[in-house]
């Protein structure tokens, strides 16, 4: 792994590696113009640019804000005039520095080219004729430079240069396609060579055994955001190759070179959200592998196991997971906002004291939700009920389907999804937390052997007890706690059956299959509910002889 995202890097060096000496003085990322302010008017503040030829940069200049555009476009225009004239003819290049109203003006060919200030002066910290004879001396070169990179010969050696480099792109992204092809079989192996799900067989501690598919999905989960990270990275390498190769090409000819600066300049803000946003993915995306990682060492190291808890364990591992990766999205979000902003060039300070002032205000208008968010804290933090918990809040109660720091949502017996904020719960009933009980009650009929009855539903569940199916979901032998109560429907007798979070419905339902063959088989009858009416002797006589009379 730590060789193919090597591998990566390097593949991406080709923004920044040596360029050959013929194309060396090509600017492959020119600085744009950076204001630099010396008054408090914006109007007057001095503000410095490049000008350029074919898209090389030659000297800077200087002026105000309100007319660098157009001293700037002005002195553009007459460098491409006497470029153009220059390269028609045969005749060399004769610079001169002309003083005009005590300041130095540059002639090129008898052409007027521009005049130095002391603001030009003072970007080189120099004076003005020193200003001036500085582009006095490289101007010849740079317009025989230009000359030459338009000579037959030179386009035929440039584009040499850009079919050895389109070469060595295709090279490139073939190699980094077989690298995500092989990190994706990878992949694939991994998940299949995982044991099934299910007793191993390995020698370890069956607390480790139960919790051992925890770790295997977690692992698998780690995987895949990790082969995400992997992804985008791959894909940024190929956009990278050949974005960045066809970019090298732009600048190698005179001619295309000006679109290379366009490009960069028009891409400029759009290129810096962009690498902002990928970074923001890949690090939720890093985070989320982290997260995983963490709660794998937890499971596996067994510190904290115990065979009753390796299933409330997984509950409180999806529970974590999902609340804490949420917190960390939350974060990333925000740090990638702020991140885009000063990428925008807006300054974030004075933003930031605005946003705690609207975060106060906010704090005081929504205090319930931010009591649903300490209450929703708690909640997890004391482990009170997990993700696939069953509770009963109030009037209400169902599967708990989500939980975050603001809600829980229930799923009821109906199929009805219900959401209760946090901060509304007050007392909850969790019937699935670390263990559960299945509480029956069983009719026997008054004219019954009790004590037979009672033998039998114990034998019965020790038998359930027994049986391999059953025995891993029933933590504890029934116990029979003898006649509850006289009732309607005859002797009711009371049984325990202590199982494993959620299989109290499961184990309830087999045992009264189970006792129902076994009773009817005992020739012991289930009591039906029963009324006894007694009858006045009296009343009956004077009713017999009323009717007689009549």
């Amino acid at each position: 792994m730590r060789f193919q995202f090597l591998a990566i890097a390097s593949s991406m060096a080709i923004a920044v590696v040596s360029v050959p000496k013929a194309t060396a003085q090509i600017p492959f990322l020119p600085q744009l113009q950076t204001p630099s302010s010396v008054s408090n008017d914006s109007n007057n503040r001095i503000v410095s640019g490049w000008i350029y030829l074919d898209g090389r940069r030659l000297f800077q200049i200087a002026a105000s804000k309100a007319n660098f555009p157009e001293r700037s476009e002005d002195i553009q225009k007459k460098l491409e005039k006497i470029s153009q004239s220059y390269i028609k003819s045969s005749k060399k290049t004769e610079v001169e520095v002309r003083k005009v109203n005590d300041l130095p003006v540059i002639y090129v060919n008898d052409q007027y080219l521009m005049t130095i200030t002391s603001e030009d002066a003072g970007l080189r910290e120099v004076d003005i004729w020193t200003s001036a004879d500085q582009i006095k001396n490289s101007l010849p070169d740079d317009l025989e430079q230009a000359k030459q990179e338009r000579q037959t010969q030179s386009l035929i050696d440039q584009g040499k240069i850009a079919a050895g480099i389109g070469l060595a792109m295709m090279i490139m992204s073939w190699g980094v396609y077989s690298w995500q092809r092989r990190s994706k079989n990878h992949l694939l192996h991994f998940i299949a060579s995982q044991p099934p799900r299910g007793p191993l067989n390995s020698p370890i501690s069956p607390a480790v055994a139960a919790a051992q598919p925890i770790a295997t999905q977690l692992n698998q989960r780690q995987k895949q955001h990790l082969q995400e990270v992997k992804r985008r990275l791959f894909e940024l390498t190929q956009a990278g190759i050949w974005g960045g190769g066809s970019f090298f090409i732009l600048g190698l000819f005179p001619y295309t070179r000006p679109f290379q600066l366009g490009i960069l300049t028009a891409a400029q803000f759009p290129l810096r959200l962009g690498v902002v946003f990928l970074g923001t993915y890949v690090a939720i995306r890093l985070t989320y592998a982290l997260i995983d990682r963490f709660t794998t060492t937890l499971i596996s190291s067994g510190a904290l196991l115990t065979p009753e808890s390796s299933e409330r364990l997984q509950l409180r591992v999806s529970t974590f997971s999902g609340v804490t990766k949420s917190i960390a999205t939350g974060i990333w979000v925000g740090v990638g906002f702020l991140l885009a902003l000063v990428a925008l060039g807006i300054d974030i300070v004075p933003l930031l004291a605005g946003v705690s002032l609207v975060g106060v205000a906010v704090s005081l208008a929504s205090q319930n939700l931010i009591k649903d968010a300490i209450n929703g804290f708690l909640i997890i933090l004391e482990d009170q009920y997990a993700l696939g918990d069953v509770i009963s809040v109030g009037d209400v109660g169902g599967l708990v389907e989500n939980l975050n720091l603001r809600m829980t949502q229930l799923r009821d017996s109906e199929g009805r999804l219900i959401t209760i904020p946090n901060g509304e719960i007050k007392v909850v009933a969790n019937l699935s937390s670390r263990w559960s009980r299945a509480d029956l009650t069983i009719p026997i009929a008054y004219q019954a052997d009790t004590e037979k009855a009672l033998k039998l539903i114990e034998t019965v569940g020790s038998q359930m007890n027994q049986e391999v199916q059953w025995q891993p979901q029933i933590l504890e032998p029934p116990q029979v706690l003898g006649i509850d109560q006289f009732g309607d429907r005859g002797l009711i007798i009371r049984v325990w059956i202590k199982t494993q979070p959620l299989k109290q419905w499961d184990v309830a339902r087999e045992f009264r299959r189970r006792l129902k063959v076994a009773l009817d088989q005992a020739e012991i009858s289930i009591s039906v509910p029963q009324q006894a009416i007694w009858v006045n002797d009296d009343h009956l006589l004077n009713f017999q002889g009323n009717s007689k009379d009549n």
